[in-house]
């Protein structure tokens, strides 16, 4: 019984072990735009991608967006390492 129940902690530290951070960094001084453009990519392992390119030059063109004022980055992961999903937005005008 005990074996399991260690087996079953484990797995739970396994399962819920993420991290998000948030670091307010001011890239311009353009104002808040109206337009968002959005480039994601996925990737397996950490290392071989799966698809996509989520550079800011790309979300930028993907939302006809000329200036820049602020870049959201959103990485969503999956124990870690084994599927890694990042999402850039880009707000402007």
């Amino acid at each position: 019984m005990k074996k399991i129940f260690s087996l079953l902690a484990v797995g739970a530290v396994f399962v819920c072990s993420s991290c998000t951070s948030v670091a307010p960094v001011v890239a311009t001084s353009n104002p808040v735009g109206s337009k968002c453009g959005v480039a994601t990519e996925t990737k397996i392992l950490g290392v071989y991608p799966l698809e996509g390119d989520h550079g800011i030059n790309k979300a930028a063109k993907a939302g006809g967006i000329k200036r820049i004022s602020h870049v959201d980055v959103e990485t969503n992961s999956i124990l870690g390492f084994l599927y890694v999903k990042k999402t850039t937005k880009v707000y402007g005008e």
